[in-house]
């Protein structure tokens, strides 16, 4: 998910406990060793009934299990899994300077990689223009994939989740190709199929560079039979003109994903189309955006708005609206950490502790999304089970 989430960079300053974090990933594998048999979904690239087939509310691991291991790494990717997650969002895809597809949560590399302690590529660091927003650090275009595999992958928000930090350095950066080749070999150990849902960055900031996406993304998912209506593989955006560009070359679910509503997709901003996310989720918008996508995926905040004190309110009527002209929705991102919750659900001093996670969750189901983005699938998957019975 992408640099827009209106819920999303908050960050901590407290130490919080681990309240059990290590002990989640521990025995987790065993929820993943179902039977040895080829799922037939993995032989012909196909999810059933596709992506309305998934079971609801659906839990979809945001950037694996974020919220245990740093995020868009295999281990990350894996436990999520483990953990019980539907769908598994891997990855946010970006480009090497020798055109593969690698996911990471933006081009810049500083926050999520060790790139700053590798002294070789100290010459790399630069600053740019990122969809509009002055932006220093490394960016994944200046280098080769081979260059970009000799780092490694560490924790993002360390201040919220210092348990993260013991897996910093374990996993490399993934490769797109790799992901796909993942997903069949974790659809036929489980014996299940295993759905994947990677996201395109910042399409049009790359296009500009002669680095485009929506090309690369159908090329490998066509190589890997993945590209048909049903199968196991929903793709996203921010930018709507990179979902209707997926949608002529690719059978994929699509979704569109809505950053707050004052905000406007950056791909409307440099044609110089005056609309903003607000007028994406009004009627007419939505309309517009089922001819060319199956979903939205917006954020918390457009089904439930919060005060001027970030305590949830009265339901918006998105979600009736967007179900009328046939759209399925994915708001983003639940996660357990305080100060990620609405004021109303946070407990305790400490702004780095657990608040009522189970509370926020019914209060988001009952509004009849169609599943949800986080960080902690264990959590979202017992909290679906509180809700549904």
């Amino acid at each position: 998910m992408g640099t827009r989430e209106s819920n999303e960079e908050t960050s901590g300053t407290g130490r919080r406990a681990l309240l059990g974090a290590a002990v989640l990933g521990a025995g987790g594998a065993v929820l993943g060793m179902a039977g040895a048999a080829r799922a037939d979904g993995a032989r012909h690239g196909g999810g059933a009934g596709g992506v309305k087939s998934l079971r609801k509310p659906t839990i979809i691991g945001h950037r694996g299990a974020s919220g245990y291991r740093p995020e868009h790494t295999f281990g990350s990717y894996q436990l999520a899994l483990d953990l019980g997650a539907d769908v598994v969002e891997a990855g946010d895809l970006v480009p090497t300077r020798d055109g593969h597809l690698v996911c990471r949560h933006e081009p810049e590399i500083g926050g999520t990689t060790d790139v700053a302690d590798h002294p070789e590529f100290a010459g790399r660091k630069k600053t740019k223009l990122l969809d509009g927003v002055s932006t220093t650090g490394w960016f994944t275009e200046d280098f080769t994939l081979a260059e970009l595999k000799t780092l490694r992958a560490v924790e993002r928000i360390p201040a919220n989740r210092p348990h993260n930090t013991l897996y910093d350095g374990r996993w490399d950066i993934p490769t797109f190709e790799e992901v796909l080749r993942w997903q069949d070999e974790q659809t036929r150990r489980r014996g299940k199929q295993v759905w994947i849902y990677p996201e395109l960055k910042h399409p049009t900031y790359f296009r500009k560079q002669g680095l485009p996406l929506e090309e690369r993304v159908a090329k490998l998912l066509g190589k890997y039979r993945k590209d048909r209506r049903t199968s196991p593989v929903i793709l996203q955006s921010f930018e709507p003109t990179s979902v209707q560009r997926l949608r002529k070359l690719v059978d994929n679910p699509l979704v569109v994903l809505l950053s707050s509503a004052g905000s406007r997709p950056w791909d409307f901003v440099e044609t110089g189309d005056p609309r903003t996310v607000a007028d994406l989720v009004k009627p007419a918008g939505l309309r517009e955006i089922a001819s060319y996508a199956q979903g939205i995926g917006p954020t918390l905040d457009l089904v439930i708005p919060r005060d001027a004190q970030g305590r949830l309110t009265e339901p918006t009527t998105l979600v009736s609206d967007a179900h009328k002209v046939g759209l399925i929705l994915h708001p983003y991102t639940m996660r357990n950490e305080n100060p990620f919750l609405p004021a109303d659900f946070r407990k305790g001093a400490d702004p780095d502790a657990y608040g009522d996670v189970f509370g926020a969750y019914e209060a988001y189901f009952a509004t009849g999304i169609d599943g949800v983005f986080t960080d902690q699938p264990d959590t979202g998957r017992l909290a679906r089970e509180d809700f549904t019975g």
